[in-house]
């Protein structure tokens, strides 16, 4: 299936998302996957592997290239493309990918709507991000805050950084369709701060993140 959504983003950065509705066979054999490629899907198993093929397909599409880039990861984990000095950052959720490149620090998670979340958050939420809640809508907009928690951690991409304690989001009144914020990572002496977007997009949740004022 086509891609579902696409948006460009300043100084050449690029968004987009999936709908998987194909099967391995379809992605094997258009990718042409490098061997270190290879290697990281083995070890993956389920429905994760049709996510993990169908982000690289629409990383390549997005990316204009006629060859294809390999799609590795760095020492902490944070993927990137070779021979591109372009930043990405992936999401997948129930067989939607979401793909963000740009020439800058960025980062994106899509969530799929779970009632279980209210059990865990404590575990990402700060006392003053929790003023801005609404019974009514509480559950979308503790979706949100997850999403852009995990966006500002990819786009941090060096692991060890807290929900609570580093990530910071600033409160905001929930829309039920689309809206904006500001963020800020704070871990010792490394400050960074971002515009925050979110929006619902098919079945999923979707925030992605700029630095600040781009």
């Amino acid at each position: 299936m086509p891609q579902i959504y696409h948006k460009t983003l300043p100084k050449g950065g690029e968004l987009g998302l999936w709908q998987v509705e194909e099967t391995e066979a379809y992605f094997l054999d258009r990718l042409e996957l490098f061997p270190s490629e290879v290697k990281q899907l083995s070890a993956i198993k389920g429905r994760l592997r049709l996510e993990w093929l169908a982000s690289r397909w629409l990383l390549h599409l997005m990316s204009g290239r006629n060859l294809r880039g390999a799609c590795l990861k760095d020492e902490y984990g944070k993927p990137y493309l070779t021979d591109s000095d372009f930043e990405i950052s992936i999401s997948h959720s129930w067989n939607i990918v979401a793909i963000m490149a740009a020439p800058y620090s960025i980062g994106i998670d899509i969530q799929r709507e779970v009632s279980k979340i209210m059990r865990i958050e404590k575990k990402f939420v700060r006392p003053v991000e929790k003023e801005s809640f609404v019974e009514a809508t509480k559950i979308p907009h503790l979706h949100i805050y997850w999403a852009a928690k995990e966006a500002l951690y990819k786009a941090y991409g060096r692991k060890l950084l807290g929900f609570v304690r580093h990530i910071h989001v600033d409160p905001f009144e929930y829309d039920l369709s689309i809206g904006k914020t500001t963020a800020a990572i704070h871990k010792e002496d490394y400050h960074a701060y971002y515009d925050l977007f979110y929006e619902k997009v098919s079945s999923v949740y979707m925030v992605y993140v700029l630095p600040k004022d781009l």
